[in-house]
């Protein structure tokens, strides 16, 4: 991956924490502004990690459909694959709205589908389908994640209390 492209994802993973953070910060006003950015960067890597992963899921399922490794060398991301990512997250700020990140995220997985189908051999709709599972098992466990640590944070403060 190219620093271009390590650059974008992290600014596409802090557009993701901002809009994680931010409700949290503003329903607790005092709170050090210290933690928040540590909160923030932290989202910020841990969002981008998994936008850099989100192709090579996709390339393992694919190598699962086939049932053999495909013939090309991987799905990376490119500048013109991970552009329409940070322009998403940029757009559809998650404060913005579900439905509308949602539809996004969309249209960027779809434009992972074509260069998935074209590398492996698959059909566009079995790729699309491979970058869509991805897309959802990531999302789902980073959401696990994060209400776990949402739930030792709270223990730990009550704990403290």
């Amino acid at each position: 991956m190219t620093p271009a492209v390590v650059a974008l994802l992290i600014l596409a993973g802090l557009s993701e924490a901002l809009g994680r953070v931010t409700p949290v910060a503003v329903g607790r006003p005092g709170g050090p502004r210290s933690r928040i950015v540590r909160l923030v960067l932290a989202g910020a890597v841990v969002e981008g990690a998994v936008f850099a992963l989100w192709p090579l899921t996709a390339w393992t399922l694919a190598e699962l459909v086939l049932g053999s490794s495909p013939p090309g060398d991987g799905l990376e991301w490119t500048p013109g694959l991970v552009a329409p990512l940070v322009l998403s997250a940029l757009l559809a700020f998650p404060l913005l709205g579900p439905l509308l990140h949602l539809l996004l995220f969309v249209g960027v997985g779809a434009g992972l589908a074509g260069p998935l189908a074209a590398e492996t051999g698959l059909g566009w709709w079995t790729a699309a389908g491979c970058v869509a599972v991805a897309g959802v098992v990531l999302g789902v466990t980073v959401e696990g994640v994060r209400r776990a640590v949402v739930r030792i944070s709270a223990t730990e403060r009550a704990v403290t209390s």
